[in-house]
Order: C-alpha cells, then sequence, then structure tokens
C-alpha cells in the first residue's frame, strides 16, 4: 500500500490536468486517475481568447505556438438565408497577443496537457478507475481506485477533486446535477477532409456559426490542421430527433440521415463541405447542459464538467473548464497551506465562478431567441465592448451586468417590431 497523496484528481481532462498541475506547482502531492488511455477522442475543439492566461499559468503556451494547432483569430456568422457576416476578430477588442487563440485536436491537445501534468509532478495513472468516494455526511472521508493491473486500493487524501466529466462522479453520488431545463438540445457531427476554409491567415482558422433555415438550430465548422474540419448540427432534441428510429436500421444510418437531412437546412454549410471525404464516423450527444448545485464540499471540489456544461454555442467549455480547474487550485492550496478544507474555503471561488456562467446562460438563450446584435450594437455602441467580452470568455466582471438590461429591452422592441434577427457578427 502507498502512502495517501494531499490530493487526488480524478480525470485528466483539461480541467483535473490544470488543477493537478497548479497544485503540484505549490509543492504539494498530486495523484491523478484517469480511465481511459491517452490520446483518446473528446469533442470540444474550439479555444477562447481568455484561455490564454491558464495556459500560460500552466507553462502551455510555448508549446501551442510550436503545436500544429490552427491558428484562430475570429468568429464568423451566417443567417438562416445563408448570407455571410464579416469576421468578428478578437483583436479589434484588445491588441493582446491573447486575442490570437487555436482549434485543436483535444486527443492530442488533452495528451500535451496530461504530460505537462506530469513534468510538474503529478502522479498520473492512466487505465486507472475511481470505484468510489466515501463519506460522512457532507465531508468525504476516501475512496477506493483500481490501478491499470487490477490492485485495487483506498486511499485518503486531503482532498478529491472531482474532474470525471460528465460521468460527475461526485455529483451524481451526491445527487446534486440538475438539467437546465431551457436547453435541452442535442449535437450530431463528424469529420471532413477537404471541406473549404476562409481564404487568408487570419481567417482560415475562423469557428464559423452557420444557422439553419428558420433558425430551428445551427452548425458549427471548425477548421482543424491535417485538413480536417470539425463540422456539427444543433438544434432542439425533440427536432433533430423528431421520430423513433425505424425498425432495422442501425445508429450510424439514422444519424447520417439526420446530418444531411440538416445539411440541406443550412446554404451556408452545405457549400463548404461539398467535394470533401468524410473521416470519421458520426457521433452524437444528447441533453448536455446541466449544473451541479455546489462546487464544493468538506475535502471535495468539482470543476470542468464534473460541475456542469452549459452550450457549445460560444466554445466556452473549454474557457470553463480552464477556469474552474484555476480558480478550484487557488482555494485547495490556500486551504492547505491554512489547514481548512472546509467548503467555505474550498468553494470560494464558486460565487463568482457561477455568475460568470450565467452571463454566458442569457447570452447563449439571447442567441437561440434569435436576437438581432447588430441592431442592438447600432442602439447601443458602448455596449459592443460587453458582447466582446462575452464572446472572448472574459466574463468574471460585474461591469459586464449593465448590458442586460439594454439586451432585453432591445428584445422586447424586436418582438414588438417584428424585426428580422440578423447574424450577431454584424454587430462588428
Amino acid at each position: 500500500m502507498t502512502a495517501s497523496p494531499e490530493v487526488v484528481v480524478i480525470g485528466g481532462g483539461p480541467a483535473g490536468s490544470t488543477a493537478s498541475t497548479l497544485i503540484a506547482q505549490k509543492g504539494h502531492s498530486v495523484r491523478l486517475f484517469e480511465r481511459e488511455k491517452f490520446p483518446r477522442f473528446h469533442i470540444g475543439e474550439s479555444f477562447m481568447p481568455d484561455t490564454y492566461f491558464p495556459l500560460r499559468r500552466l507553462g502551455m503556451l510555448d508549446k501551442m505556438k510550436a503545436s500544429a494547432f490552427v491558428k484562430k483569430y475570429s468568429v464568423q456568422f451566417a443567417n438562416d438565408q445563408g448570407k455571410e457576416s464579416q469576421p468578428f476578430y478578437f483583436f479589434e477588442n484588445n491588441p493582446h497577443e491573447c486575442t490570437q487563440t487555436w482549434q485543436v485536436l483535444r486527443s492530442e491537445f488533452d495528451h500535451m496537457l496530461l504530460n505537462n501534468a506530469r513534468e510538474h509532478g503529478v502522479d498520473v495513472h492512466e487505465e486507472s478507475r475511481v470505484l468510489d468516494v466515501f463519506f460522512e455526511g457532507d465531508k468525504q472521508t476516501g475512496l477506493r481506485v483500481q490501478y491499470k493491473d487490477g490492485r485495487e486500493e483506498t486511499l485518503h487524501p486531503k482532498v478529491i477533486v472531482d474532474a470525471s466529466g460528465q460521468s460527475s462522479i461526485i455529483s451524481n453520488r451526491l445527487k446534486i446535477k440538475n438539467w437546465e431545463p431551457k436547453l435541452k438540445k442535442a449535437a450530431v457531427w463528424s469529420y471532413f477532409r477537404g471541406a473549404k476554409r476562409e481564404p487568408g491567415p487570419l481567417d482560415e482558422g475562423a469557428t464559423l456559426v452557420l444557422q439553419l433555415k428558420e433558425k430551428k438550430g445551427w452548425f458549427w465548422y471548425i477548421p482543424q490542421h491535417n485538413n480536417i474540419v470539425s463540422v456539427g448540427v444543433v438544434a432542439d432534441l425533440t427536432y433533430l430527433f423528431d421520430k423513433p428510429a425505424p425498425e432495422g436500421v442501425d445508429q450510424q444510418a439514422r444519424l447520417e440521415e439526420i446530418f444531411w437531412r440538416e445539411v440541406e437546412n443550412c446554404p451556408a454549410v452545405k457549400r463548404r463541405i461539398e467535394g470533401s471525404e468524410r473521416c470519421d464516423i458520426y457521433r452524437t450527444q444528447k441533453e448536455y447542459s446541466y449544473r451541479s448545485s455546489r462546487v464544493a464540499g468538506d475535502g471535495w471540489v468539482l470543476v470542468g464538467d464534473a460541475f456542469g456544461f452549459l452550450d457549445p454555442i460560444y466554445s466556452s467549455g473549454l474557457q470553463l473548464a480552464f477556469s474552474s480547474g484555476m480558480f478550484a487550485a487557488d482555494c485547495i492550496t490556500e486551504g492547505l497551506a491554512k489547514n481548512d478544507l472546509s467548503a467555505e474555503q474550498l468553494g470560494k471561488w464558486g460565487p463568482e465562478f457561477i455568475k460568470g456562467m450565467d452571463r454566458l446562460k442569457k447570452f447563449v438563450c439571447i442567441y437561440y431567441d434569435g436576437f438581432n446584435f447588430g441592431y442592438f450594437v447600432r442602439k447601443y455602441p458602448q455596449m459592443k465592448r460587453h458582447v466582446t467580452d462575452l464572446l472572448i470568455g472574459n466574463v468574471f466582471k460585474d461591469s459586464l451586468d449593465e448590458v442586460w438590461e439594454p439586451l432585453y429591452e432591445v428584445q422586447r422592441e424586436l418582438i414588438e417590431k417584428k424585426l428580422e434577427p440578423m447574424p450577431m457578427a454584424t454587430a462588428g
């Protein structure tokens, strides 16, 4: 039997790797358990610009700059008629280096991040499963793990960081996971080789958000290296999967039918993938928006998707994973230093993080309501900086909240006037 580390992290994705690396940087013993063998597939390829700051703390910036990942400078939108906006360049709001970010292949990026954790002293165990977490009331008292060789062990760390993704081990164990009723969406996607990209070095890596006809949903279009593009459709679950699968039709055939049905409903994506070659299976996720009612308890913390997931529309998943891992790590190291591992100490970061997540949620819901951002910025040009901050992930500041009253005022006005919504990036 080995001695228990001070901190155990469950999950080696971006949130777990971030938290473990930053805690280990402070000289604490950290053991990380990842049930899979990296590299492994994961969706969520696009960075918001504000991921720059966690990457800098992790010592990852030079590795990212030396990588083959596609550079991302902007977001571009197309409305339901296929009319395309001008690119929304991040550097127009802030000339800082952070406004150039990346489109990543998650199997490669997550592997880089996990190896970076190893380099900082994290004791990483892949293909190892956490079988159970033990509690006395709200306080964690240990966990049972199974290593790759089948050996089992009970550990008693001071802190457990749950970064287990949508498995949400502690959240499900304590029954504190709640689904978001307003965002019952589904996604179907695949990968295409040789699909068209925007011309020029500033635009070829842009994230594209392409609306379906009648605004029933949208496609993401994310260029990656090796001439691959990630292409996926998002819409209400009841719309995408509007009827049961026909008898005898397998899952791949059904997903293929749904995907290409929606390609026909999106002229902007149809012309881009014409002549390309699909190079992966069709994949799907359903009802993926949820949140736990707490970020921490006595001796435990939830980060990344183990705490909650919002929606892919603004590529906020990685931003929230990095931020929660970073904020949690700071509270854990502070708590270890003063021997206070209470829920109050470990969860100090929660209120501000949730406020930021709520700001993104409002922004997501406004998009799905078909809001006219071009009209909004013309009426309130002084608010454009707040819209830009929301797009780049700079959401953890109270000054943003002055944008909501004008946004909802314009939304009511548009409903009354029945104005035709336009793509967001006309605001740029």
